[in-house]
């Protein structure tokens, strides 16, 4: 059986089960499509809550960004684990007690003022839209390299699939399609892994064997790999060379921005009890963990493998010859993928040769000019595509490739249906029942939810088509408007009796509003190309790029709401018996559902 036929039995099997699990877990009703009924069990909930965790930028970009920059890119690492134990401790248990269906109802609720929950429609919309794109985007490359198709036509496909089974099944249907999207996406993340660890290091263990023996050297990997990469020009992987505020700002980002990310967030608000949101939490660390320990040894085999394939006689030898990459079956997946448009190379200096190095290298510059290189012929090489061609880097069986191919669409289809239900719900939920029509019917709710999910799936799709970054750079860029907006206005809504309406609002907007000026100035206005006045590489505030300036807006907006809340009226005394309420554990199981 061929490749492409294994690749269309497992990716059409999984969605099979996708969508039938949409329709038997069909919502209902608001309470089904918003919150699953408040029935999903601690444990259930935990991998789908992981599952919605472990987006395209987890699955797809997380492992290529640290393959191809090392220790710099384990930002990624820190900061998203770290905040999910902070939403965990901090949020989570505490907003299921308040009994409520979405994060700006309870912000609304809180801070006693339709305005308040309008701006956290906005606020959640913006970074939920931005970190959508990422997801789109992870689909598109996904179903463009599995159906060998451009990445265009596998965005549009994706978009179609996720309308399926999210606008049908609501958080309910979600729910169960996502228990079942995280056993696939874990078994494929981590059989390759294990395979190609057993390949270099004869450990079964990937995390273990990212500190093992290269079987072919007898040297330390990592050892092995610095030698490699700094012998090409590259900058050695194991050591830090950013700035070191830059990386302590982007992990802050990414923690915070976790804490305050609605869809994240409406998962807590499945189970029974308060006592179940903190087990839900628990166990969905330990199904996250199963990833993220296994992601920098998948980067760094992955580019170990890459180098040493493009030079294959050592990096004193030959490259890798074109007829080589044309002839020889461990090559073939180099020519599958030029199909994408994501991967290329050119013979520059017509010898025949493919030469990968890092052309900007002064120390590189007389051994290149010596053997007469005309520059790196590995021109184009997506971050993106990194772990879904691992397996044909590695030359693993086709069952391998087609198992991946359904593991990293489910891990974008997953959370793509999570943010599209906290969009739905915040248009129809909080803005058209909250706000403007509130003696709408259920059913009208019910279909403004799925009308408003498919518009959001539409600008998606118009926006994933040219993105502002990688995969994981793009969901960066969500998680600092979500640091900005939306946690701050969480965490004084729970700790802090001080603030009142007017303080949560202008802090909001403040905190939004410079957040997104600093990256349309740094991406582009609306992301469109070539509208930015800085760059990442030379940002406006010293060594703070646009993915790290999340914190920086959490700051600001804390600082306008103290301040704007100490010169307005005092937040009334029923608010601050509600706040206090709110986090006394006693009668934690009797939070109370509402409208």
């Amino acid at each position: 059986m061929d490749q492409f036929t294994l690749n269309l039995l497992f990716v059409g099997a999984s969605f099979a089960l996708y969508i039938g699990i949409a329709v038997w877990a069909r919502a209902g009703s608001t309470s089904e499509f918003y919150a699953a009924g408040r029935g999903v069990h601690p444990v259930t909930n935990g991998m789908a809550t992981a599952a919605d965790w472990m987006s395209a930028a987890s699955f797809i970009s997380m492992a290529g960004l640290i393959a191809f920059t090392g220790y710099d890119n384990s930002s990624f690492l820190m900061g998203w684990t770290g905040g999910y134990v902070l939403l965990a401790l901090l949020l989570a248990p505490y907003l299921r007690k308040f009994g409520k269906f979405t994060v700006s109802e309870f912000i609304g609720d809180r801070f006693y003022s339709p305005t308040a929950r309008l701006v956290a429609v906005i606020c959640l919309l913006v970074a939920s839209i931005t970190y959508v794109i990422g997801q789109m985007q992870g689909v598109g490359i996904a179903f463009g390299r599995f159906l060998e198709i451009d990445a265009f036509w596998g965005l549009l496909i994706g978009s179609c699939v996720v309308f399926a089974y999210a606008v049908f099944g609501g958080m309910k249907g979600v729910t169960y399609t996502q228990v079942a999207q995280y056993c696939v996406l874990i078994t494929a993340y981590t059989i390759p892994a294990v395979f190609i660890s057993l390949q270099l290091t004869g450990t079964p263990i990937p995390a273990l064997g990212l500190f093992g023996e290269h079987t072919g050297s007898g040297e330390p990997l990592l050892v092995k790999l610095d030698q490699i990469v700094t012998d090409l020009g590259f900058k050695e992987y194991t050591a830090a060379h950013g700035s070191t505020i830059n990386m302590v700002l982007f992990t802050l980002s990414l923690m915070i921005g976790t804490a305050g990310l609605p869809h994240v967030i409406m998962r807590f608000f499945t189970v029974p009890k308060v006592s179940d949101a903190r087990w839900s939490a628990g166990w969905t660390l330990v199904f996250i963990a199963l990833l993220y320990l296994t992601a920098p040894a998948v980067g760094a085999m992955a580019r170990l493998n890459i180098s040493e394939l493009m030079w294959p006689n050592g990096t004193n030898g030959e490259a890798v010859s074109v007829e080589q990459i044309q002839t020889d079956p461990e090559y073939a997946w180099m020519e599958t993928w030029q199909k994408t448009g994501l991967l290329d190379w050119e013979d520059k200096n017509g010898d025949g040769k493919i030469q990968y190095y890092n052309d900007k290298s002064a120390d590189l510059q007389a051994k290149a000019e010596a053997n007469g290189w005309a520059g790196n012929e590995l021109t184009k090489f997506n971050r993106d595509i990194l772990v879904l061609a691992n397996p044909e880097i590695a030359n693993l069986p086709g069952w391998v490739i087609g198992l991946v191919a359904a593991g990293g669409l489910a891990a974008a289809l997953s959370t793509a249906a999570g943010l599209l239900l906290a969009i739905s719900s915040a248009v129809s939920h909080d803005l058209l029942k909250g706000q403007l029509t509130p003696n709408m019917s259920e059913r009208s709710e019910l279909m403004a939810a799925r009308l408003s999910m498919a518009a959001a799936i539409v600008v998606a799709v118009l926006l994933g088509l040219n993105p502002p970054g990688f995969a994981a750079q793009t969901v960066a860029l969500a998680f600092g408007l979500a640091a900005a907006s939306i946690f701050p206005a969480l965490m004084m809504g729970i700790f802090s009796t001080r603030i009142n309406n007017a303080g949560a609002v202008a802090g909001m907007l403040a905190g939004l509003v410079v957040t997104l000026l600093y990256i349309f100035l740094h991406k582009g206005w609306f992301f469109v190309p070539g509208t930015n006045s800085f760059t990442d590489a030379n940002p406006l505030l010293g060594p703070v790029k646009s993915t790290s300036f999340g914190v920086i807006g959490a700051a600001v907006n804390f600082g306008v709401a103290y301040v704007v809340s100490g010169m307005t009226k005092e937040t009334p005394q029923e608010i601050k018996d509600l706040v206090e309420s709110v986090r006394i554990p006693r009668g934690a199981g009797g939070a109370v559902d509402g409208h």
